[in-house]
């Protein structure tokens, strides 16, 4: 007898075992089909992951599964294969991976369904009726013609005709024509033009043509050099393959511009999939990627988990970013996943960036990656000139001093648009009681609560509590309420007083609101008014304003200082790509940097060096310390309402591993985390520094084992992180 291996939605560590459900044929139970199984109390829809031989088991206490859900697999054994390696990888409950590869209304246990247009089609009698008939009736006469033409019609046909619902339903009345689904086809692909490539481009494309099979190629190129271009150009064999092609983005914000550049180059063969999409939007755009229907499948991190139906090559531009690291749940990285995948597949793998991550460019340098480089911006435009403005002892007007205010007024003047950069949203920071000193802080997490005046509202940044902006301090009572720091909303109202005859735009998390608001926004800017952009790292990702002359980062400061190990990689990224937005088209681009330490080594780098000359010395520092590229860490943490608890939890974990890692693993902690009480619980952290992926992974299996053997009292909870990039 066969039984099935499922994964169940638990956050348990393991998979369960099932006896297939009464009468159900053993060719019907195949890998990547969906079931219905009791746990417990409950009915969940789990994920059939094999069919074992149950000769060697013990049957009798075994469960049998409630229903079969689907008829065929929805996941293909490459995906299964995938989803196998991340549990084992990021060692996390099979429950909470495998579901990824599904959208939420199939985890849900919604039936399966084709993509499919309403139509019309005629019924035996209609198909009697001759050409020409109703011509008492015109509307309807136009719908039998329209019927007689083909075997099926979409409803849109006929209501382009100009033909209403009431002559159909007419014809329905008269038993000559009936409602049916017309299976969805895949879109023409309508190649658009192509411009001329650089040499470098064409290097790199021909360097990247040459492998067959799985390869993993780096493409290190400045902003504005032609990335997306060879992108496109790669996507064009793909298809021309007869393949399809899986794009992951960073940022929904780029989505719009994405997709746009890719439909004129292609047309409407794109599913795009991100977490602004409404359930049923998700399952269209799944199902057309799963199908087939797709040719090009863009999309956000949990993209890499789609289905393909043909998979032919993986692209993932700004590989850099941190947004490609889930931070809470299951803890992946998009960008490493998508590696996997593709050797899986055995397809090509792009990854793209100006600014590499030290773990990609380390893979490059040592041959594991094939690497590309474009050094030459593709219009033959200059890199933008970089400055730095000291403002120590200068007046500050909102964070903004006069040589950047009248750098911005000379921009506007001359035709040209400015962004200006800050990575901080909101009115301020800190609001604080002048007379007793009272300062608001966030009732649940160890951080303070940021003010948001037009909203009238004090938000925590780290949980998301909010609490009405209080008439006067709790704490003495006075009126003297002052807010400290700066933000994105302090630095809007005073911009829009000072250059009043300018369009001021904001930009971050709180202002793009809607699904269309950054395709807005990039549509009215790239109209090339004189205009004034404003914003967060939501601007520093791929946008192009090809009339942007001017950046202006306002507090240089908070990018460079970190307690980060990362955090002077992260700073040369960040400015490297605001910086890059500059200059883009035929404009001249020039950078102004504020900041009290012009004279800081790491700021000095940045600014005598190209980031990829930077890279290679932080990469020294690494091999140095040992950290990663040239490390592994696995950070286990704790999340509890007591302290003591989740310290002591740690501590126990940490005695049942020493004697396992002896000699593979330097273990630090449990320490609190940088920020301890966070949403009302606090958290601990223990980390452990290994010398090699595979050690790092062997102890990551130590970890859990030692860790689900242990008593977790009081509602503590714990997690894995491997390859962790926040440490927070």
């Amino acid at each position: 007898m066969p039984v099935l291996r499922v994964a169940v939605p638990t956050p348990l560590y393991s998979l369960f075992d099932y006896l297939p459900p009464a009468g159900v044929a053993a060719a019907n139970l195949q890998a990547g089909i969906r079931l219905s199984v009791p746990f417990g109390r409950r009915e969940l829809t789990g994920v059939l992951v094999a069919v074992v031989d149950a000769s060697d088991m013990e049957v009798a206490t075994l469960k049998s599964a409630s229903a079969i859900i689907d008829s065929e697999p929805l996941i293909g054994p490459g995906l299964l294969e995938l989803c196998r390696w991340a549990c084992d990888y990021y060692q996390h409950p099979p429950g909470e991976v495998y579901p990824v590869a599904f959208p939420t209304l199939l985890r849900k246990g919604r039936e399966h369904s084709a993509l499919a247009a309403p139509g019309w089609r005629l019924t035996t009698r209609g198909k009697g009726l001759p050409e020409g008939a109703l011509a008492r009736s015109p509307k309807q006469a136009q719908a039998l013609s329209l019927l007689q033409q083909a075997v099926a019609v979409p409803a849109s046909r006929f209501a382009a005709a100009g033909i209403n619902r009431a002559a159909l339903r007419a014809l329905a009345e008269k038993q000559l024509a009936e409602t049916c689904d017309i299976p969805a086809q895949p879109a023409a692909i309508d190649r658009g033009p192509r411009p001329s490539l650089t040499p470098e481009q064409r290097q790199a494309l021909d360097g990247i043509r040459a492998s067959a099979g799985f390869s993993c190629h780096l493409l290190e190129g400045v902003t504005g050099s032609g990335k997306t271009e060879v992108y496109l150009r790669l996507i064009d064999d793909c298809l021309n393959a007869g393949r399809q092609a899986l794009v992951l983005i960073p940022e929904i914000g780029l989505t719009p511009q994405t997709v746009a550049r890719f439909r004129d180059r292609f047309g409407d063969g794109l599913a795009v999939l991100h977490s602004g999409l409404g359930e049923a939007q998700r399952y269209s755009a799944w199902e057309a990627a799963r199908s087939g229907l797709a040719h090009i499948v863009i999309g956000t991190r949990s993209a890499v988990f789609t289905p393909l139906a043909r998979p032919g090559l993986v692209i993932v531009d700004e590989e850099h970013d941190a947004s490609f690291k889930q931070q809470d749940g299951f803890r992946y990285s998009a960008r490493d996943v998508a590696v996997k995948r593709a050797q899986i597949d055995n397809c090509p793998v792009v990854l793209g960036s100006a600014t590499p991550s030290l773990e990609s460019l380390h893979n490059a340098l040592g041959g594991r990656y094939r690497h590309h480089r474009l050094q030459q911006r593709a219009s033959g435009g200059m890199p933008p000139r970089i400055e730095t403005l000291d403002i120590r002892q200068k007046t500050l007007q909102a964070g903004l001093s006069e040589p950047l205010l009248q750098a911005v007024g000379d921009t506007l003047h001359q035709g040209g648009q400015a962004l200006l950069f800050l990575n901080r949203r909101g009115f301020a920071p800190t609001l604080q009681c002048h007379d007793c000193g009272w300062i608001a802080g966030c009732s649940h997490c160890d951080a303070r609560l940021t003010l948001h005046r037009r909203a009238r509202r004090l938000r925590c940044h780290h949980c998301g509590a909010a609490a009405p902006t209080p008439p006067g301090c709790p704490e003495c009572h006075s009126q003297q309420l002052m807010s400290k720091g700066l933000g994105t909303e302090q630095t809007e109202d005073y911009l829009r007083r000072h250059f009043a005859d300018w369009p001021v735009y904001r930009v971050d998390s709180d202002s793009m609101q809607g699904r269309d608001a950054m395709r807005e926004l990039v549509d009215e800017v790239n109209r090339g008014r004189p205009c004034i952009l404003l914003g967060t790292q939501m601007l520093a990702k791929g946008h192009h304003f090809p009339g942007l002359a001017l950046v202006g980062i306002i507090d240089m400061d908070a990018m460079l200082f970190s307690t980060d190990f990362r955090g002077e990689e992260q700073a040369a990224q960040l400015l490297n790509q605001v910086a890059g937005r500059a200059g883009r088209a035929d404009t001249p681009g020039r950078v102004l940097l504020q900041t009290h330490h012009p004279d800081n080594p790491a700021l000095r780098a940045m600014l005598d060096q190209p980031y990829h000359q930077q890279a290679l010395g932080l990469l020294q520092q690494r091999q140095a310390t040992g950290l990663p590229p040239y490390g592994q860490l696995v950070l286990a943490r704790t999340d509890c309402a007591d302290a003591r608890e989740g310290e002591q939890f740690l501590c126990l974990l940490r005695e049942a591993l020493e004697p396992r890692l002896r000699g593979k693993a330097q273990l630090i902690g449990p320490l609190p985390a940088p920020m301890q009480r966070r949403a009302g619980r606090y958290r601990s952290q223990l980390l452990l520094h290994c010398q090699s992926r595979p050690l790092a992974r062997e102890a990551a299996r130590e970890l859990v084992t030692a860790a689900r053997n242990l008593p977790a009292r009081g509602g503590l909870k714990w997690s894995l992180d491997v390859d962790p990039l926040d440490m927070f």
